[in-house]
């Protein structure tokens, strides 16, 4: 059984991954407890005061200093979501850091919970009213309560689960109990009719709380939570999604692979086989990894008349990648892991703004896109929530435990440091900026010539008791062009490679294993206009830096008649980047998770020369014998 690595286990390294982590711990430290709960607060009745300022006749727009505004208005019907994240993430941060400074202030933030929980009667404990309930069962217009009630229950099982805190899963457990009641007050029929207009992550929690307590509430909560309306079709191969909201039946389908780790029932495990069939084998992906157009799910393979300023919410990337998660776990496959790894780079890199680590709601995929970012106070959109939750995750996605072998499943600088069989393992993974080779050519591609090299290298180093044997399987990704190899002590191994996986074992004492995965640039076509591609190098989507779409000449199953590197260098290092040659217009190209404010194109027409000047000619000779007759 594939299992993932405690969070405490891993520990990220100076990189790029691990930047983007301090920008979003900065962030959740910014905000005070007081904001956070001022929702909560008002709900229960409790001063807050924050929310006793009036605005000064001076200045009749000022709102007061770091209030939350944006859909955690008070005014907002979706209003108290966000804390449900920040506590997701802080806890995350918490498990994997050890961080004192966040573990007082999550403690903090229960003990208030607790405190709004008692105001409110004993039971309710969220920043909505539990009229809001009654207007959903009703059929009355209201917006996504169970999303919203969700995430405070969410944050509240991650708080238990993680940091071992039992008055979070005491508040949960009376919280839960207002809906038992309120679920087992409906027929099936009028239920069933409930949760087709909305239903949130609510599967997932009772789940989640069935595993941390054993209560048959919750088998009884997951049973009615059931969503068979959809479920059923989707088990039976019918296409529930196309031109569907995206991100309302994701969370249901993580729902029910929780359901199934929690009780075997395999009916469970076939909804989530069944959504992934029909979200992404079926129906293809952007270059990005991503999809959606206005979050919702675009029909099969027909991507190009929906690139626009809404394509791919960062909620469904987080999701998805969420799902990939699940299912590799459950396989051992590594297509997930690719899936996983293209979605990092170009979703949730790039919907993070690597300055002040604010969230771009979607990836526009337009010709002059510009990525919109959210403000720290003012926005609070739902993916505001999914991104401060996403950069805590990265240490669960570097490496598995399959029984006693350690799968290293993403390239990300970090060390991992475990017990196997009682014995004590460390392992480091670094990016190697430089090859073997020494002189005037260091870092030189195949060829030999002094330019950016043609692989990414990585040096994992194991470190362990003399008596303990670690096998290993390092996952060599679908990107990979040509032979990689694997150098272990200096020397260059005979290593076995399948299924997506280098095997090779560590004796004992220390080893060092540098890994290089050969890659080239690659143009990958929208499936319904193959004539126009996008640019990916590695699992890494270039984007353009121009403002509007250009026609490009050259090759499309050949970029580098398009683009070459940049071979910019900065000290040892290699910087990312390419231009366009033999182009009407220069054309820089950057890895679309570095773009913030420029403006950008992913997507080009591309016209084959070759077959342009055979056109050329043809019809040159067409008028010449015109002329002649």
């Amino acid at each position: 059984m594939i299992t993932n690595l405690p969070l405490s286990a891993v520990a990220l390294r100076p990189g790029e991954f691990e930047r983007r982590r301090r920008l979003n711990r900065e962030y959740l430290l910014s905000l005070t407890d007081d904001n956070l709960l001022q929702n909560h607060y008002i709900e229960a009745g409790i001063s807050n005061r924050l929310w006793q300022f009036k605005p000064s006749s001076e200045d009749p727009t000022d709102r007061g200093v770091g209030r939350h505004w944006g859909w955690e208005s008070p005014s907002g019907e979706l209003r108290g979501h966000f804390l449900g994240h920040w506590m997701s993430a802080a806890a995350r941060e918490v498990a994997a850091t050890g961080d004192a400074l966040l573990a007082a202030r999550v403690s903090s933030i229960v003990a208030e919970l607790e405190r709004c929980q008692r105001e409110n009667g004993g039971e309710w404990v969220f920043g909505i009213p539990q009229s809001f309930m009654h207007r959903l069962a009703q059929g009355r217009a209201v917006w996504a309560p169970q999303y919203n009630v969700h995430k405070t229950l969410m944050g509240l099982v991650d708080v238990a689960r993680e940091c071992g805190d039992s008055r979070a899963l005491a508040v949960a457990h009376r919280a839960a109990t207002w809906f038992d009641r309120w679920a087992a007050s409906f027929d099936d029929e009028t239920f069933d009719e409930i949760l087709d207009v909305e239903t949130g992550g609510m599967l997932e929690i009772w789940a989640d709380l069935l595993s941390l307590t054993g209560d048959e509430m919750y088998r009884r909560l997951l049973n009615r939570y059931d969503r068979r309306r959809l479920f059923d079709p989707l088990i039976a191969g019918a296409d529930v999604l196309t031109n569907k909201h995206a991100n309302t039946t994701i969370p249901e389908v993580l729902g029910a692979a929780r359901a199934y780790e929690v009780t075997g029932e395999q009916r469970w495990a076939d909804i989530v086989t069944s959504y992934w069939e029909m979200a992404v084998t079926t129906r293809g992906t952007y270059c990005t990894g991503g999809q959606t157009a206005g979050e919702i799910w675009t029909p099969p393979f027909e991507f190009a008349a929906r690139r626009g300023d809404k394509n791919q919410e960062l909620c469904t990337v987080y999701n998805m990648i969420r799902l990939a998660d699940v299912l590799f776990r459950w396989t051992g496959e590594r297509d997930y892991l690719d899936y996983i790894e293209r979605n990092l780079y170009n979703g949730i890199l790039a919907q993070q703004n690597n300055a002040t680590g604010m969230v771009s709601y979607f990836l526009p995929l337009e010709s002059g896109a510009r990525k919109l970012w959210g403000t720290p106070t003012e926005d609070f959109w739902c993916c505001h929530g999914t991104l401060v939750q996403a950069h805590t995750r990265h240490q669960a996605s570097i490496a598995y435990l399959d029984e006693g072998t350690l799968i290293v499943a993403q390239y990300i600088p970090s060390t991992l440091t475990l017990e196997l069989d009682g014995r004590h393992v460390v392992v480091r993974i670094e990016r190697s900026e430089t090859a073997d080779r020494v002189g005037p050519e260091a870092n030189a591609g195949r060829s030999g010539s002094r330019h950016r090299p043609e692989s990414w290298q990585f040096d994992i180093t194991i470190e362990s008791d003399v008596a303990a044997v670690v096998p290993l399987r390092l996952r060599i990704p679908g990107w990979v062009q040509g032979e990689p190899s694997c150098d272990i002590d200096g020397g260059e191994s005979e290593v076995c490679i399948a299924d997506g996986f280098a095997t090779l074992s560590h004796p004992s004492g220390r080893t060092r294993v540098r890994v290089s995965l050969p890659c080239s640039l690659q143009s990958e076509p929208i499936p319904d206009e193959p004539e126009t591609v996008a640019f990916v190098h590695g699992p890494v989507v270039l984007a353009g830096l121009t403002d509007r779409e250009l026609r490009l000449h050259g090759d499309p199953n050949d970029p580098t008649t398009i683009l070459a590197p940049d071979n910019e260098r900065q000290w040892a290092q290699w910087l990312p980047g390419f231009r366009s040659i033999g182009q009407q217009e220069s054309i820089r190209f950057a890895p679309l998770y570095l773009v913030r404010d420029e403006t950008y194109t992913v997507y080009f027409p591309v016209t084959n020369r070759v077959s342009e000047d055979i056109d050329a000619r043809n019809r040159a000779a067409h008028n010449g014998e015109g002329e002649r007759a």
